[in-house]
């Protein structure tokens, strides 16, 4: 159920391409229920394995935590995950996400925003609300600390300049 890794597939294509994979009928459901589960801080599952090694980029181990929440979110929020025309901040405000958790989400670091990122996305699933994963996995794998405020800065920006029309 794999298709074949391109090396020069860029973020947009490879979201998509994991989207695609994860939430396709054809995926197995114990798989995909074992990548849900999937929680920062503890073990990876051999699906987890087995996935990264057929559809990850190659240097994903350099970031197996980050690349791990990724695959999570993306299986949490299958088969409806990935919506180009959604930013990340523009999902939180429309499903009336705390501004206070956003708060934190925004502010934490390593471990504590891979937990704050999927307990966001487990809520944007229970809304059905789909969101572009490029902004998710920049949010994550971004290392570069000025990169990282101006990513920071568009989420919140896409948040409250939805929240500011209502």
């Amino acid at each position: 159920m794999s298709l074949t890794q391109n090396p020069s597939e860029n973020l947009y294509q490879l979201c998509g391409r994991l989207a695609s994979i994860l939430g396709n009928d054809r995926f197995p459901t114990e798989e995909r229920a074992a990548l849900r589960r999937m929680t920062p801080g503890q073990g990876l599952p051999l699906a987890f394995y087995r996935f990264a090694l057929r559809n990850l980029p190659e240097n994903w181990q350099r970031f197996p935590d980050d690349w791990a929440t990724i695959v999570a979110g993306i299986a949490i929020m299958s088969p409806n995950a990935h919506n180009l025309e959604v930013g990340f901040g523009t999902a939180l405000a429309d499903t009336n996400y705390s501004e206070t958790r956003l708060e934190r989400l925004l502010a934490a670091k390593d471990e504590t925003r891979r937990v704050l990122f999927l307990r966001a996305v487990r809520f944007l699933a229970a809304k059905a609300k789909a969101f572009n994963w490029v902004d998710g996995a920049r949010f994550l794998l971004t290392k570069d600390e000025d990169k990282l405020e101006e990513l920071k800065l568009s989420i919140a920006r896409d948040f409250y300049s939805k929240t500011a029309k209502e």
